[in-house]
Formats: C-alpha cells, structure tokens, sequence
C-alpha cells in the first residue's frame, strides 16, 4: 500500500473495506467490474476509487443513498462525456430505489442546465438500463 502522510496504513485500509462494502452495496457486480478492470494497469486507481467516493463521500451523514445517486446521475448527464459511468450510476440508482420515473425527470431537468445533447445522450444512456432491466426481470 502506498504511504501517506495524512493517513497510516490501518487507517487506508479501513477506508478501502468501507469502500468496498458500500461500492458493493450501490452498485453490485458493475462497481466490482470496474475496480478489477483497473487492477493490471493502475491498482492504485483502483484503489483510490475505492476509498475516496465510496469510502469516503458515500459514508457521509447528511444525503442517503437515493438522492446521493439522483446527484450522481444528474452530474454525469451534465457532463456528456461520461456515458460508460452513467450506464453503472442510472443501475446503481434503480438499484437504491430510484424510479424510471424520477430518473426521466433528473436526465429530462440536465436540458435546462447542460442542454439538449447532454439531455438526449442521458436518455439513450437510461433507455438502454431499463432495456437490459428488464431482460434481467
């Protein structure tokens, strides 16, 4: 494990379990994919991706999972380049109780904010989800 100088290495790993479980919990086999993807080329991304989103930001008071991923989705529609990751965040947000309906609308609302093409490229994206969704039904 890489040292640190603001955290030991019982404390990195503490966060990494964190992580895992809470990454596991959101996004299932998906988020597992991801993190294994990255371990021959760049563990410490891997690893990073771990521990800071998932055992960081996503273990803190204040938001619960549902509107943690409705401002997930919301984030990577408006940005328009994330699609890959948008696919794995639309899953992990049906996952935690979102609706179809409610997902229409926060990729439907990105329009005012990020305009139509980050909009329309948001709704291919979801279209796609509740397609295999509902193969997997």
């Amino acid at each position: 494990m890489i040292e640190s100088n603001h955290l030991d290495e019982q404390t990195q790993s503490e966060r990494f379990q964190r992580g895992w479980q809470r990454l596991k919990e959101i996004d299932g086999k998906a988020g597992e994919q991801v993190v294994e993807s990255l371990q021959a080329i760049a563990p410490d991304l891997a690893r990073y991706v771990v521990e800071f989103p998932f055992g960081d930001i996503y273990m803190r008071p204040g938001l619960d999972l549902k509107s943690r991923q409705i401002a997930t989705v919301a984030a990577l529609t408006a940005l328009g380049t994330a699609q890959p990751q948008l696919k794995i965040h639309l899953r992990a947000a049906l996952n935690v109780g979102c609706t179809q309906e409610e997902l229409v609308e926060v990729v439907m609302q990105m329009a005012v904010y990020a305009g139509f093409p980050a909009a329309l490229n948001g709704m291919t994206v979801l279209k796609e989800v509740l397609a295999e969704a509902a193969v997997a039904d």
